[in-house]
């Protein structure tokens, strides 16, 4: 059972930065949009990943850590892909897609290995900051945090980039009991991934 984390943030909040302390040689990470990382560090990248090319990858992995920047696109993708059909078919498609990615890291990606979803956020009507989708099915049938455990949310002040850790009442963050040791912690991807192994008693990579 792999272990699927969500990482969400505003454009810009620091995400993909975060990406910067991993050791290049154990990570893989898909880029759904993006050209290029945001800085000189060299990763092991696949741009315009797709589902078919994560899933393929991910069937047989041959790294313990990836991540998909920025996850939200591979909605926004396949809602753009499909702009011309009629109907609320591809809206079910869309969400079964997403859904079942999800699924495939929990159900069928080996255990030691994690999954890092970075996703962009949404404001609802009542100020509630969530993670962002197309349509209303992942929203009212599907509450796409609800198939994570970890939880994690970009913040930015004067004194830096963190993840929060915990909810403040109007997100969704959300982390298992004393996994982290504060309500914010610097937005650093490889720290992240030792705190999640150490916590489920896993080799640390």
């Amino acid at each position: 059972m792999g272990i699927p984390v969500l990482i969400l943030g505003e454009s810009g909040s620091g995400k993909t930065y975060a990406v910067k302390n991993m050791d290049p040689e154990k990570v893989g990470v898909f880029l759904v949009e993006k050209p290029r990382l945001p800085f000189r560090k060299q990763f092991k990248v696949c741009r315009d990943a797709t589902y078919y090319v994560i899933l393929k990858a991910l069937a047989d992995p041959k790294l313990k850590q990836y991540v998909i920047d920025d996850s939200q696109y591979l909605l926004v993708n396949e809602f753009f892909d499909r702009a011309g059909e009629v109907g609320y078919q591809k809206f079910t498609d869309m969400a079964l897609n997403f859904r079942n990615l999800i699924h495939f890291v929990i159900r069928k990606v080996p255990d030691d290995v994690i999954v890092y979803f970075l996703h962009h956020t949404d404001t609802d009507s009542n100020g509630r900051i969530k993670a962002k989708t197309i349509g209303r099915m992942l929203d009212e049938k599907l509450t796409v945090e609800g198939l994570f455990d970890i939880v994690l949310r970009t913040s930015v002040d004067p004194e830096g980039h963190w993840f929060l850790t915990k909810t403040n009442g109007q997100d969704t963050v959300k982390t298992p009991e004393d996994m982290f040791p504060d309500d914010r912690i610097p937005n650093d991807l490889a720290a992240v991934d030792m705190a999640i192994r150490i916590y489920y008693e896993m080799e640390v990579i």
